[in-house]
């Protein structure tokens, strides 16, 4: 580490190190916040597919119900004339 360390800019080895530990979260190659992040990404993704399915089941639905609602009120009670 010291070894990068040493060009101009980069800093001390302890700036190398947290580098290469930041670049390992954010690939997942080390258990961390990225890793932690990106399950509760796919878990959210998840959930929002399937409420997304949910919604459409139910505008279908109410279509269906408000045709036959509309159906039964002229057949019950006819419009006056």
């Amino acid at each position: 580490m010291q070894a990068l360390a040493d060009p101009p800019g980069v800093g001390t080895a302890e700036t190398v190190r947290r580098w290469v530990r930041h670049s390992e979260t954010d690939t997942a190659a080390r258990a961390g916040v990225a890793s932690e992040k990106s399950a509760e990404s796919q878990r959210l993704r998840r959930e929002n597919t399937e409420v997304k399915r949910d919604n459409a089941i139910l505008k279908r639905d109410n279509a269906i119900l408000t045709a036959a609602s509309a159906f039964f009120a002229t057949e019950i009670a006819p419009p006056h004339r």
